[in-house]
């Protein structure tokens, strides 16, 4: 069973088109048709969550959004480009001027600072050293991390681990933002501080997150939640998001 997406508004642009899309694993009888015959639009500045039980295909779809998988039948379109076409150089450049990774273990390098790991994106591009460090200080001061600029991620807490992540996503200013499971590895405190900083940024910087988590707290955060079940988009639905109570933890600074 599919929904019919939300009507986007006409001042929004379309970041992610999907049509058609079915993937599948294995050959013979073993072969599992894990996304059925989807179809998905998703527009700027949209806070997007992604929920449905284990095998729901909801992971499978990430990796797909993501250009980490490109064995599927269908099209998936990122700002225009179809994944699939694209030359692995194309799509590696691509994926580094276009998207933004956070993860849940939040994949930071343990040699490097916090201020290095932010600028990684850079290396993979022709930014100037020098507009490259300006841009990694500008963010690690929007996460509310300054004076950990210089710490390597071994000497952070789990939350600030992932605000790091979050500033180096950021980086080369994508048109999205995929997260797998965020705040998976968080305390309940740390991750209402991860998800009010989503909103700041989605507020304040425009930026697009879609989110796969199993959390129904984050997705409650969510100015839209898709549910998978069997491959197949159950329901698509907007709804006013609500951040959980989080009057007696202390916030990270806030973007002004």
């Amino acid at each position: 069973m599919s929904a019919t997406a939300p009507t986007p508004t006409p001042e929004t642009s379309r970041v992610v088109e999907i049509n058609g899309l079915n993937k599948y694993y294995g050959r013979g009888r073993n072969r599992n048709h894990v996304i059925k015959d989807l179809s998905l639009q998703i527009h700027a500045g949209e806070l997007l969550a992604i929920v449905g039980t284990s095998g729901s295909g909801k992971t499978t779809l990430l990796n797909i959004l993501g250009g980490l998988d490109r064995d599927y039948e269908g099209s998936v379109e990122i700002d225009g480009q179809e994944l699939r076409s694209l030359s692995d150089r194309r799509l590696s450049r691509l994926r580094n001027q276009t998207m933004g990774f956070i993860f849940q273990s939040f994949n930071l390098l343990p040699h490097i600072t916090c201020l290095e790991n932010i600028m990684v994106p850079a290396y993979f591009s022709s930014s100037a050293l020098a507009e490259s460090r300006r841009r990694a200080r500008d963010l690690v001061e929007l996460v509310g991390l300054r004076d950990k600029a210089n710490d390597r991620p071994t000497e952070l807490s789990g939350g600030q681990k992932q605000r790091v992540a979050i500033a180096r996503a950021m980086f080369s200013k994508p048109s999205i933002i995929l997260c797998d499971e965020p705040t998976g590895s968080l305390d309940q405190s740390t991750s209402v501080q991860i998800l009010t900083l989503f909103h700041a940024l989605n507020h304040t910087e425009g930026a697009t997150f879609v989110l796969v988590t199993h959390d129904e707290k984050v997705s409650g955060a969510c100015q839209r939640v898709i549910r998978l079940e069997d491959g197949c988009i159950l329901s698509d639905h907007r709804q006013v998001p609500v951040l959980p109570d989080a009057s007696s933890h202390p916030q990270p600074p806030m973007p002004s």
